[in-house]
């Protein structure tokens, strides 16, 4: 078992100006190991309610009556599976002593929990749980981690077959339980179809129309599958920066899947070697350092960009800071251990005014210079440059 210190860290902070957290990521990414973790590390007494517990229900079957009298830490696994609950906890967070602290889990994000927003609002503060990352690991396991995903049991399998019979159940359970249970009732075989394709356009500008065509549906529909994929952290998207420089700018956002080794499981990649001979590696390598970058850098969605011109010169990540708009960061995602200065990378950098161009790449060696303004960092070394 990994002992994720960073992400207990900033829970235990967000639950001492908060009273409710809702720690949030998709399944069987651990989430209800890390709330064990956090309750044999709480300084008092701890309740821990797994919401699809048979047993649980029956206990919860009057929920004020078994929560108001609790104090420490109340844990609440699965919520979205009791929306009802909502109202009650706000309720609870508003006690003049605040005699508990909530943690909420959720395997959908705040847009699909609406009453977690409405009803919370101004008593809970989101924290998302993603997949294992590079700095909890060694440097000597991120090829691994990068063809087996951020799934705790697909990383740590016993052996690769294992790995990928776990992926593939997972699919499957997303698809024919979880969606469902979320009240997402949409045809299995429809939706890992549209999955599969949007496999196929990770790391490409959106284009709904063309993806509409191939499954026979409208545009709307394509939009609305895309925002269920996103809404359960499955996929993400990556907005384009629109500078002002009279030029024809992309106006479409990027998608990626959130997670590489799902990723390679809807493309029929088994080992490393098919990775590297798959005209998607690229693109796959590209959006885990993106995931990795992000991570490092502590940046939010609403902080990143691309930028890219109908012409073809483009950023793959722009990091433009709400705190200090003055600040942009460029990062440049190469597969190659020895990557060069292009054209297109001093263009971007004095386009876009970037206080720093990183190139990062493969490797876990040190930092270095390629040119004023522009340093080469392998992907495992983020963590030794001046990016956060």
């Amino acid at each position: 078992m990994i002992h994720r210190a960073r992400h207990l860290q900033q829970i235990l902070q967000g639950l001492q100006r908060f009273p409710v957290l809702a720690l949030l990521g998709p399944r069987q990414v651990g989430k209800t190991t890390l709330a064990r973790q956090l309750a044999a590390e709480w300084s008092g007494p701890s309740h821990h309610f797994d919401l699809e517990d048979p047993d649980d229900q029956a206990r919860l079957t009057d929920p004020s009556f078994v929560l108001r009298p609790l104090t420490g830490l109340v844990v609440l696994d699965e919520i979205q599976t009791r929306p009802d609950l909502f109202p009650l906890l706000r309720v609870l967070a508003d006690r003049a002593d605040t005699p508990a602290r909530f943690l909420i889990l959720g395997s959908a994000a705040p847009e699909l929990l609406r009453n977690t927003a409405e009803t919370l609002a101004g008593r809970v503060v989101f924290h998302e749980l993603d997949g294992i990352g590079l700095d909890e690991l060694d440097p000597g396991q991120m090829d691994e981690r990068w063809l087996r995903g951020g799934f705790p049991r697909a990383l740590l399998a016993g052996d690769l077959d294992s790995s990928r019979a776990w992926r593939e159940a997972f699919i499957r359970t997303y698809l024919e339980r979880d969606l469902p249970q979320l009240g997402i009732n949409l045809p299995t075989i429809t939706l890992r179809r549209f999955w599969t394709m949007l496999a196929h356009y990770h790391g490409q500008t959106w284009n709904s129309s063309e993806l509409a065509r191939s499954l026979g549906v409208s545009d709307k529909t394509v939009a609305r599958y895309l925002d269920i994929l996103e809404g359960t952290f499955m996929a993400s998207r990556l907005r384009p920066w629109h500078a002002n420089l009279g030029k024809r700018e992309v106006k479409a956002p990027k998608v990626y899947l959130a997670d590489s080794g799902i990723l390679h499981s809807l493309l029929g990649i088994g080992s490393s070697q098919d990775l590297l001979a798959h005209p998607k590696c690229g693109a796959s390598w590209e959006g885990f350092a993106l995931h990795e970058i992000m991570r490092c850098t502590g940046a939010r969605r609403d902080e990143t960009y691309f930028w890219g011109l109908h012409s073809g010169a483009e950023l793959d990540l722009l990091i433009q800071r709400h705190g200090d708009p003055g600040r942009r960061l460029g990062f440049e995602i190469k597969l190659t251990r020895s990557p060069k200065i292009t054209a297109a990378m001093r263009s971007a950098s004095e386009a876009l005014q970037l206080e720093h161009l990183y190139v990062v790449c493969h490797g876990d060696g040190e930092p270095w210079p390629l040119a004023e303004g522009i340093s080469a960092v392998p992907l495992a070394a983020l963590d030794r440059v001046p990016i956060g």
